[in-house]
């Protein structure tokens, strides 16, 4: 009898997780098409809109006559405030001149174009990155102005690598010259093991930074060649590109042994670690500062891909908060190392 009961326990909670995954599912599909339809609806009245305004001169008194009058029809919405309405206005126009921006819109939330035409009206290059950047990654509308204010599409494209064509369409948005790592708050004599395990303790806003479509593999990954250790700092792999990417972190300016020793791990990590089916292992060397020449003449000399990049911290730190930041022993003992 305990046996059935057990048994029926468990038929029920496997239903239910069942129905849930089930509802939720459901859900955002009928969100996603909610959404659709009102993104859908605001171009149909921007496109109205404009017509009026080319066509019968409508100035920003009718305008404001109609989205009075809409609110009172609609009453609760949002949506059909005056400069709402002027933001529909410019969502029909930009589209009309934008051929990539109309193409996502179905997959953009309208609070996602409403930022996006605010921040980007005369920028259309700009608008373009980000949208298919949110649409690609799947940004929140708060990491997307958090992208705008960490102006991504600046330091992006300028980073110094090496990399065959294939790889370079792949990596997207994971390529940049400088890496904000703001949600980090160090010491101002932090060491190299303080970084890392500050960058594993935040380990989801890292891969965030990083582009969002890495997989953390581990940190101080040993390679044993020859019968000698050698540890890379961070690796991860990077799920579309297949490919392992060994990340290392350094204090200082870039100096050309860095990427003698990269390329060393590249070719230990193709021989012992990838799999027949993946990728070459890249490599990606971050500094805090880097002369460009000298970056260019080191990466002419090595055949394995790789790039070498910046990244900055946070700028400044209240005192109080110095107090309590964890030790580097304390962070040790977190991550069990």
């Amino acid at each position: 009898m305990k046996k059935n009961k057990l048994s029926h326990d468990s038929n029920y909670l496997h239903l239910l997780q069942q129905i849930k995954t089930e509802a939720r599912a459901a859900q955002a599909r009928s969100l996603q098409r909610v959404n659709h339809e009102l993104v859908q609806l605001y171009w149909s009245i921007g496109k109205s809109l404009d017509q009026r305004i080319k066509e019968q001169n409508w100035g920003s008194a009718v305008i404001g006559k109609l989205a009075k009058d809409l609110r009172a029809e609609f009453q609760g919405a949002m949506g059909f405030s005056k400069s709402n309405l002027y933001r529909m206005i410019k969502f029909y126009r930009i589209g009309e001149e934008n051929l990539i921006f109309p193409s996502l819109m179905g997959k953009l939330s309208w609070t996602h174009i409403s930022l996006l035409l605010d921040k980007f009206n005369d920028l259309p290059t700009h608008l373009n990155f980000y949208a298919q950047k949110t649409v690609e990654l799947g940004w929140s509308v708060r990491v997307l102005e958090h992208q705008i204010e960490l102006k991504l599409f600046e330091r992006s494209g300028l980073t110094q690598h090496n990399f065959p064509a294939p790889v370079l369409k792949e990596l997207g948005s994971a390529l940049k010259d400088e890496y904000v790592f703001d949600f980090l708050a160090l010491r101002e004599d932090f060491s190299e093991r303080e970084l890392e395990l500050a960058l594993l303790k935040k380990i989801n806003a890292f891969l965030c930074e990083i582009g969002g479509v890495f997989s953390f593999v581990g940190n101080q990954f040993k390679l044993t060649v020859d019968g000698d250790d050698f540890f890379i700092d961070i690796l991860l792999f990077h799920r579309r590109l297949r490919a392992l990417v060994a990340i290392e972190l350094k204090l200082g300016d870039f100096k050309p042994e860095y990427a003698g020793k990269m390329q060393f791990y590249l070719s230990a990590l193709d021989e012992e670690i990838k799999l027949p089916d993946e990728r070459p292992s890249i490599g990606i060397i971050l500094c805090k500062s880097k002369k460009r020449t000298i970056v260019e003449y080191a990466l002419k000399t090595v055949k394995h891909p790789m790039a070498v990049a910046t990244y900055s911290l946070m700028t400044e730190l209240p005192e109080e908060l110095k107090k309590e930041l964890p030790t580097l022993e304390q962070m040790e003992t977190l991550f069990k190392l």
